[in-house]
């Protein structure tokens, strides 16, 4: 297999059909990563998946090209920052500069975080790793749903559908 095409949820891509569903969260976007390239072996993983900004002047579909664990806090260890894997060469993932940051982390964000980075999200940080650990090509593309405040909640569950749209539009094979 060349291509596949994972998001976390169904919800983010209603009616495209190629795609894997991970489930939320690092753990199970690792978990079935792997069981996903153990059993197709594909060249290149390419994400999709909603996002929320920390930006209120970022919209729409934006590509992702270095990616954080904003939720890694080991500053009580030694010298380490927030977002660095203490003892772990592959902390950060920088792919090219041509993009934002991601900063992945295990919870939902709707208020101002410490770690800086331009979007957040729940997933792709594991992705990615997983994908450069491995030697696979990475594309990741996030639709901001939200900018990360109280209205987070509604705002992405009403936006789903808009940022399926717009990918569909990047990636028309993915239907």
């Amino acid at each position: 297999m060349d291509e596949l095409f994972i998001a976390a949820l169904k919800e983010e891509t209603p009616n495209l059909n190629k795609f894997y569903h991970s489930g939320v969260g690092k753990i199970n976007a690792s978990i079935t990563l792997m069981k996903i390239i153990e059993k197709y072996k594909p060249l290149k993983i390419i994400n999709y998946g909603t996002a929320g900004s920390l930006n209120n002047n970022l919209k729409g579909l934006i590509k992702c090209t270095t990616f954080i664990q904003r939720d890694m806090d080991a500053r009580g260890l030694l010298d380490f920052k927030l977002g660095e894997t203490p003892f772990d060469p592959v902390s950060t993932i920088h792919l090219s500069e041509d993009g934002y940051t991601c900063g992945t982390g295990d919870n939902f964000v709707n208020e101002k975080i410490e770690v800086d980075c331009d979007i957040v999200d729940m997933e792709a940080y594991a992705f990615a790793k997983i994908c450069k650990l491995h030697n696979i090509k990475f594309e990741c593309y996030k639709f901001i749903s939200d900018y990360a405040d109280d209205n987070s909640n509604e705002d992405w569950i009403n936006n789903c559908n808009i940022g399926a749209a717009l990918f569909v539009k990047k990636f028309p094979n993915c239907t």
